[in-house]
């Protein structure tokens, strides 16, 4: 198939229903948990989620990067609006994401954050404009940090000194590693995320099949994609299978994105990272390397430590980690919606929060 259409087959959608309430059938409760935001927000868009049979359950993961960023990054990131040379350059979703008493949005009547759609376009105005200091808010997963790690070899090459990195990258596997131990979501299958994986591969996984004895199949975006891979993951269940499967092989190689790997090797260093919602999650982050410390702004500004506090009533950490679904939250819709968020999830264009508000799961 070539075409989008193609992919939203109704006929096909159809069978691949009856396919999936067919083999799971006798299945005991099996939870799927879908790890990354942009499967969440296809999954409420074309109602996959309530087309499911009772004792198949689709629950969402900690796939959107906005949304486990932590507090302390936003409180920090707002520090940096306060230095007079210093001007922010970030991805628009986190200017609306609150920190302990702000967020990046309300500090911008100065013009001190600006929004990009890629690092190398904060790096091209450090070029120019050489008497300020620019910071990249570096927010993302796999995907975006071979990005970022050009720019910086970009910003090398041409030896500015005043184009900087504030890093909160993470990489996928080690959360996924975190949740299949966790005995109260009790997840039977992952949905792993394709752009994530389109990047790393499929390798990353086995593991996490051979010692927790959980399928993984990585799915497209798409409602055929999804419903596909659900049924590819009943399979396994059902055979008592646990292994890597490639729904999504138009797009994700074996191997991965060769070239994007290096870029991230040369460029970044593995670290424990805090997870919002989740906490440290061990050797889950990425560092500037020793090599490109100079465009790490923690290494280059001695940033003040603010005081975060944590988040009251706002039920996200628990989203994130699938115990709880959005309409769980006492303010959802209600206080928390949109354009009055309380939380990231319902901040960021794949954050749970905001699908299931968007397409009405539980809207109230």
């Amino acid at each position: 198939m070539k075409y989008i259409d193609e992919f939203r087959n109704l006929k096909i959608a159809e069978k691949l229903y009856r396919l999936i309430n067919e083999e799971a059938e006798g299945l005991r409760q099996v939870n799927f948990m879908e790890v990354c935001g942009t499967h969440t927000m296809a999954v409420e868009r074309f109602g996959i989620r309530r087309m499911l049979p009772e004792n198949v359950r689709l629950i969402s993961g900690p796939g959107c990067p906005v949304c486990v960023t932590p507090k302390n990054y936003i409180d920090k990131a707002i520090t940096l609006t306060a230095i007079e040379d210093v001007i922010v350059f970030s991805f628009g979703d986190m200017l609306k994401v609150p920190g302990t008493n702000s967020s990046l949005l309300k500090q911008n009547p100065k013009g001190k954050v600006r929004v990009v759609y890629s690092a190398l376009d904060a790096a091209l105005f450090a070029e120019k404009n050489r008497d300020k200091k620019i910071v990249f808010l570096g927010i993302g997963f796999e995907t975006t940090a071979p990005t970022v790690a050009a720019s910086i070899k970009y910003a090398k090459k041409k030896k500015l000194k005043n184009f900087f990195v504030y890093s909160g990258h993470k990489v996928m596997p080690p959360a996924m590693r975190l949740l299949a131990e966790d005995k109260e979501v009790n997840i039977k299958g992952f949905l792993c995320p394709a752009h994530v994986s389109a990047i790393i591969g499929i390798k990353s996984y086995a593991d996490i099949c051979e010692k927790y004895n959980i399928p993984c199949v990585i799915a497209g975006f798409e409602p055929l994609d999804v419903l596909q891979s659900i049924l590819m993951l009943v399979r396994q269940v059902k055979s008592e299978k646990a292994e890597v499967e490639n729904q999504y092989n138009r797009v994700v190689k074996a191997s991965g994105n060769v070239r994007a790997l290096r870029l991230i090797e040369e460029v970044f260093s593995i670290k424990d990272s805090e997870w919002r919602g989740i906490g440290v999650i061990p050797k889950s982050g990425l560092i500037l390397s020793k090599r490109y410390a100079g465009f790490d702004i923690e290494k280059n500004i001695d940033l003040p430590e603010p005081k975060t506090g944590i988040d009251r009533g706002c039920i996200c950490g628990n989203v994130l980690k699938g115990i709880k679904t959005p309409p769980d939250c006492k303010l959802f819709s209600k206080k928390c919606n949109p354009d009055n968020p309380y939380g990231a999830c319902m901040v960021s264009s794949e954050g749970a929060c905001a699908a299931y508000y968007r397409y009405g799961a539980g809207r109230k």
